[in-house]
């Protein structure tokens, strides 16, 4: 059953107003009254209302059916009696649990909330070597207070689960934290959604004088002559600025390559000067795929031109949502251009440009003209050419590109 959020909202300010009038007793009886008077669902509006467990509602309404003298007040526990929350006894719980959980946390990219790939039960395990003996229960409690929430597998799951998706999330958070202490660029890379270019329906909704809202076309049939737009990004996660260019042409591993350079020579030379090692973590797909050969050869060129390493980390199949610049930088773009029709690629430029956020976001973005082919082979020759190390842990993922001294 799904609760109304008016109905828990008033109920919360009832609770609010009366609680502190109540003894323990007194509140649980009245909490069960007010599950029994609501009816269906009455025990969970009480509970998200209030906090208060399920069980000791149902306690409550059992002692408000039954005829028992009043309980005397030497017998009512006092405020703050009763057991001692865990976070009380071992202050640094909070924090062992966010080192627990940080590597795994996605952000919903529409709002704060936070949710885990990892359940209660692994999680308790874990701090119960760590010399925190704790159940799943009050692992899930403290979650929900630093505003995490527990999610299915089932609706996390895109596809097939590798069963080193795990491994991969530490590895690559490590690579990532090692990067930045080390003050290197760890870039997060990602082709947006493409985007219809004209006078067309954008969901989501702005201001305007009564009756007087934008008109748009009836069907969103794309116009021959603006086509689609496709923007790459580049999200420096150090810094918390980003590069979009905004593709016309196909959304290939040339330009997200070329993206990737117009990063470097607008943004990140100025920041990374005297840098030789550069940290991209991607999708396993799109045109930045894990299999593609034409992406190793464009970073190869890339790595050359440069005289740079490149490293990647591609993120584990069926994870693409899990990408920090997805939640970090492409959800801000669409909430700054929700509800406004994408009329030109420079309309989409100047949008994609002038999104901030109050973390201090700053993103560039520019146009990119290009005609990228698609369909273009890579031959072993070319790939046996490649200056290409990869790492012990899953190769396919995780590998290194170094400048090829025998260019020239």
């Amino acid at each position: 059953m799904v609760i109304p959020k008016r109905d828990i909202e008033s109920f919360r300010v009832k609770w609010k107003l009366i609680s502190p009038q109540l003894d323990e007793r007194s509140r649980r009886i009245w909490a069960g009254v007010e599950a029994l008077a609501y009816g269906y669902g009455g025990i969970m509006l009480v509970h998200l209302a209030t906090g208060i467990s399920r069980k000791t509602i149902k306690k409550g309404q059992v002692e408000s059916l039954q005829e028992s003298p009043r309980v005397p007040l030497e017998r009512v526990r006092a405020a703050g009696g009763g057991r001692k929350q865990k976070k009380e006894d071992w202050p640094d719980l909070v924090d062992q649990i966010e080192e627990l959980v940080q590597p795994f946390t996605k952000g919903d990219p529409m709002c704060p909330l936070k949710w885990t790939s990892k359940s209660t039960y692994k999680l308790a395990e874990e701090l119960n070597e760590r010399g925190y003996p704790i159940h799943p229960v009050t692992v899930g409690t403290i979650l929900k207070q630093q505003g995490y929430s527990l999610q299915l597998n089932r609706k996390e799951k895109e596809g097939g689960q590798h069963e080193d998706r795990d491994d991969q999330f530490k590895f690559i958070n490590d690579r990532v934290t090692q990067q930045i202490a080390l003050g290197g660029a760890a870039l997060s890379v990602d082709t947006k959604k493409k985007e219809l270019v004209g006078n067309f329906r954008n969901g989501g909704q702005e201001y305007h004088p009564k009756g007087d809202a934008e008109k748009v076309n009836m069907h969103d049939f794309p116009d021959k002559t603006l086509g689609k737009a496709a923007p790459y990004g580049v999200y420096d996660i150090k810094v918390n600025e980003g590069w979009v260019s905004v593709g016309v042409s196909s959304d290939t591993a040339a330009f997200a390559v070329n993206t990737i350079r117009e990063w470097w020579y607008k943004m990140g030379r100025e920041i990374y000067q005297g840098t030789k090692h550069l940290l991209i973590t991607a999708d396993g797909g799109g045109s930045n795929s894990s299999r593609s050969r034409l992406w190793k050869v464009e970073l190869q060129k890339l790595a050359t031109e440069l005289g740079m390493t490149i490293e990647v980390c591609h993120l584990p199949p069926g994870t693409s949502k899990w990408n920090k610049i997805e939640h970090k930088m492409f959800c801000f773009i669409s909430q700054n251009w929700r509800g406004k029709p994408l009329i030109t690629v420079q309309a989409i430029v100047q949008l994609i440009a002038h999104t901030t956020t109050r973390s201090g976001l700053r993103i560039m973005s520019a146009l990119d003209e290009r005609t990228y082919e698609k369909g273009i082979k890579v031959s072993d020759s070319e790939m046996g050419e490649l200056n290409l190390i990869r790492n012990e842990f899953h190769g396919d993922w995780n590998y290194s590109i170094s400048p090829n001294t025998t260019d020239g």
